[in-house]
């Protein structure tokens, strides 16, 4: 049974309105708190938002946080945009106010299951595919989290048989409190959002929160493949393993091109490496996590191994696009990180124009040289991270810079040559140019069929 919380009569504030700051706040007024939401934004940058929350009787405080209004209150709850040092949000929590993440209060009401998967790279990928796993099943399935739609937005659909299937970031964990999924995934751990965690030290740490709360009939499932994972493994959860280079003692690992699930010394084969449609090695770890995921949450082998020959990928990671003239044109916006783009080149043979760049992490664009000089044709530089990104592979591959979206897909077409990819998997957060990552891939799609209709219309007319 989850602890909840009583709204009745509690004051609520709600730091910053994105999408899940406006869900908390509906959410937490429609439960009986008197609900005030902050945000740095003026009005006019809320849109209709605005108007929503004030009808639902949210006090709003915008164009900044003006700090009295952080002690005024029983609990806080802090959207995954907003840094969890916020000076008079840490003030506020060290007088004994809570300050929790939307998903922490979320999940003291859902009902059923949780299987919550974070890591650096690959997590909307793998949700996705547990989710289309479960569906395939027959197993009620709800999906939220980082993904799109915040946790909170799903609890009232949750039964006790439904399985939720949440994509967690760091962001979100910081804020924990007794947050407990009965199914944690860690994908990975790769240097990110360096720019707001003081270290990679802080950025793992945040990350295993996942597990701090997890009870020994709890599972965790985690990546045997990297050494950054395997030294920070959780002691309280049963912990179960994924693999594509070996054969674990308790997880899902590939051999022989079969997937195999071992639990308790018995092996059940539950799919095939042909079945995976993803490109790239990564996709290949994801699908053994994501299988993993699914076997633990109750699907049978034939349930996992039809769910995965039926799901093709989501949008903006490695999406084909189109191909124009000979050069196919791919699509990987959500690659945020250098680690995710470096996977990203490496699911190519080549050659390759790889356009990079936008607002900068904190991380060095290093590891992306060896792929670049073997594979790369160019790389298109756009955003505020041009600079750092030439001064570190210009010696591995020519940097062009592009400035704008439009103007390095201009620049890359002019560079293709027929056989050559061109490649969007920036390294970068979106913020400089984009509203997100979804906005950038978006636009870098529309730019794509932009060229489609000109190539279809400066084509000569068949004779007939």
């Amino acid at each position: 049974m989850r602890p909840g919380f009583d709204f009745a009569g509690k004051r609520v504030l709600v730091v910053g309105l994105g999408r899940t700051g406006v869900a908390v706040s509906l959410f937490a007024a429609a439960y009986g708190a008197t609900v005030t939401a902050t945000d740095s934004k003026p009005e006019s940058a809320l849109g209709e938002a605005a108007a929503r929350l004030r009808a639902a009787g949210v006090r709003l405080e915008l164009g900044g946080h003006p700090p009295s209004i952080f002690f005024e209150q029983d609990l806080i709850v802090v959207s995954p945009g907003v840094p969890a040092n916020l000076a008079p949000m840490v003030l506020a929590h060290v007088s004994g106010i809570p300050v929790w993440s939307e998903i922490e209060l979320a999940w003291r009401f859902l009902r059923g299951k949780l299987v919550a998967i974070t890591g650096s790279n690959g997590k909307t990928t793998t949700t996705s595919l547990v989710a289309h796993i479960l569906e395939s099943a027959g197993i009620p399935t709800l999906v939220g989290g980082n993904i799109g739609a915040p946790l909170i937005s799903v609890v009232e659909r949750s039964t006790d048989s439904t399985v939720t299937v949440a994509e967690v970031s760091s962001f979100q964990l910081e804020t924990i409190e007794a947050f407990r999924p009965e199914i944690g995934v860690l994908l990975n751990l790769t240097p990110d959002h360096l720019d707001r965690h003081l270290s990679f030290a802080d950025y793992a740490a945040a990350k295993m929160r996942l597990f701090e709360n997890q009870l020994e009939r709890d599972f965790a499932i985690l990546n045997a493949d990297d050494p950054e994972v395997t030294r920070r493994m959780p002691s309280k959860p049963h912990v179960f393993w994924f693999s594509r280079q070996k054969r674990v003692a308790e997880g899902a690992f590939l051999i022989d091109e079969q997937i195999i699930f071992r639990h308790d010394g018995s092996e059940t084969p539950i799919g095939k490496r042909s079945d995976i449609s993803l490109r790239g090695e990564h996709n290949v770890e994801n699908v053994l996590a994501a299988c993993a995921a699914a076997y633990l949450a109750g699907a049978t082998p034939s349930a996992i191994a039809s769910g995965l020959k039926g799901f093709r990928g989501v949008e903006h990671r490695l999406e084909f696009v189109g191909e124009i003239g000979g050069i196919r044109f791919y699509n990987d916006s959500k690659a945020t990180n250098v680690d995710a783009a470096l996977k990203a080149v490496a699911a190519f043979a080549g050659p390759l124009i790889v356009i990079l760049g936008g607002r900068d992490k904190g991380s060095p664009y290093l590891p992306l040289a060896e792929e670049l000089r073997a594979k790369g044709r160019a790389a298109v530089l756009i955003g505020e991270s041009a600079d750092k990104i030439a001064q570190d592979l210009g010696k591995a591959v020519p940097c062009l810079p592009a400035g704008t979206l439009d103007r390095a897909v201009e620049m890359a077409v002019e560079r293709a040559r027929p056989g050559d990819t061109v490649l969007l998997a920036p390294a970068c957060s979106s913020f400089d140019q984009f509203e997100n990552y979804e906005q950038r891939g978006q636009a870098f799609k529309q730019l794509v069929r932009q060229l489609e209709k000109r190539s279809t219309a400066s084509a000569p007319a068949r004779k007939g």
